[in-house]
């Protein structure tokens, strides 16, 4: 168990998430409005978005349908009956002066996630709940000096509100499982898990206690976009609350802010109670009733999800649980692989798309789909390597080229001269000219320094360009240098 230590001695953190994930869908969960990222403001908006009165409310049969499999990709309860209530509080941007959420008859209940940690271990993290509800609009207070102005393309959005229980403990914890859900439901194609966009925003309810103690006091800090933002948000808060603690004073159980410029989280408003919003049913909307033949039809739809994907990985293809946890972190990224490894040594392929490949990726800012080296590209020289036409070291120089130039490696390599010397002749003349060249090092090693071998290879290496065959070279320079 990880604690923090404090000035009067340990303590320990407990974490829960609330993450609000847009549903993949067209139209909104309530009308026919558009839900396309970036559009001009107040351009997709309907009248029962803008809370017109007389406007009733449609449900959207693909959201309902994508909360479901989300339920189902989290392991979870799938609830045959749930209802859609009124939150009630206003605000500028919610021009009905309600929210339509669910409150206790989510049409999702517990299920799990199982967070992949750095030291190769898991901890399962529990589901209270999924529930849907539609988004507010948004306030923008940076486009007039003394005027805030109010875009409605968001209202009525479908947002699933996905409810951790209180079973993460550390920063590093919460940092996985935001992570690992984002993957679950773009796997899902629930939602794109666009956290620059909003498509996903996270609410993280931090509080301390003595190892063993009861809960302590939560405080909420409100939508946090970034995985990396989650983290230092709620490592900056349980400092915090344990200075207070510390210096005598009380947690306040209120909503905070986190201010990305200053690092540090600021107050926002005293926590609300279910009670103060006056929940009630929407007398608008039936009750939502799911046929058990209709949910076990998505059911037999779901793709393969990640935690299944990486253990395939790792009884098919010999990998190890590191390699294939990097390899499923995103499903582009896996299937990729896969293309590359067909038919091939998988541990090679593996290490190339892990390395080299994302390396590269990486460094130029891509996305796998623009990348000017495709997974068929990618086999061919891993082709090359495996039947000796090119070394290893030299498949990275033809790999670089592709790279810039889209070109095939087979193209590279005869146009550059780089096919590897296997003519144990051309090894072994370079081995004498290298030994004639370095007759006291040579003597050296032959004292007993079998440190230098490395020098020689090395040296040989250089003799022939690069191109000797590595295996060849080591064998035939032991040989060499034992004969004195």
């Amino acid at each position: 168990m990880t604690y923090i230590q404090g000035e009067t001695g340990d303590w320990e953190m407990v974490i829960g998430l609330e993450v609000h994930a847009q549903v993949t869908s067209k139209a909104k969960l309530f009308s026919g409005a558009a839900t396309a990222f970036g559009a001009e403001p107040n351009s997709h908006v309907s009248f029962v978005d803008a809370a017109f009165p007389g406007m009733l409310p449609v449900i959207n049969g693909v959201c309902v349908e994508q909360a479901v499999r989300t339920g189902l990709g989290l392991k979870a309860q799938i609830n045959p009956v749930s209802v859609f209530d009124r939150k009630n509080y206003f605000y500028a941007d919610l021009p009905a002066g309600y929210q339509i959420s669910q409150y206790l008859q989510p049409i999702v209940g517990k299920g799990e996630i199982v967070l992949d940690l750095p030291d190769g271990s898991s901890r399962t993290v529990g589901i209270t709940r999924l529930h849907l509800e539609m988004d507010a609009g948004k306030s923008m207070h940076d486009q007039h000096p003394s005027k805030t102005y109010v875009d409605l393309n968001r209202s009525g959005v479908a947002l699933m509100e996905i409810v951790s229980e209180p079973d993460m403990r550390t920063a590093e914890e919460a940092g996985a499982y935001v992570r690992k859900l984002r993957t679950i439901l773009r796997y899902l194609g629930t939602c794109d898990g666009n956290m620059e966009e909003g498509s996903l925003r996270c609410d993280c309810n931090v509080s301390v206690r003595r190892p063993g103690q009861p809960f302590g006091t939560r405080c909420e800090i409100k939508n946090v976009n970034s995985v990396r933002f989650v983290q230092q948000a709620i490592e900056y808060e349980a400092r915090r609350q344990i200075e207070v603690i510390e210096e005598g004073g009380t947690i306040r159980q209120e909503t905070r802010l986190w201010d990305t410029a200053k690092g540090v989280t600021r107050s926002m408003r005293s926590k609300e109670e279910a009670h103060d919003y006056r929940y009630f049913p929407d007398p608008d909307l039936l009750p939502l009733v799911l046929d058990p033949d209709w949910i076990e039809s998505i059911r037999t739809t779901l793709p393969e999800l990640p935690d299944d994907k990486k253990q395939r990985f790792i009884t098919d293809y010999k990998l190890s649980l590191y390699d294939a946890g990097v390899l499923v972190a995103e499903q582009a990224r896996a299937d990729f692989f896969e293309a590359v490894a067909k038919g091939r040594d998988a541990k090679l392929a593996s290490n190339w798309v892990n390395g080299d490949f994302f390396g590269a990726l990486n460094k130029a800012g891509k996305d796998i789909q623009d990348s000017p080296v495709s997974a068929e590209a990618l086999g061919g020289l891993i082709d090359l390597i495996s039947d000796n036409t090119i070394s290893g070291r030299i498949a990275k120089e033809v790999f670089e080229e592709m790279f810039a130039t889209g070109q095939p490696a087979a193209g590279i390599v005869e146009a550059k001269g780089l096919r590897q010397v296997t003519d144990t002749g051309a090894i072994e003349t370079a081995i004498a000219a290298v030994m004639a060249k370095n007759a006291d090092k040579v003597a050296e090693y032959r004292s007993g320094k079998d440190k230098l071998f490395g020098f020689f290879v090395g040296q040989v290496m250089k003799q022939t360009g690069g191109k000797a065959n590595p295996a060849l070279v080591n064998e035939i320079l032991r040989a060499k240098l034992a004969a004195g």
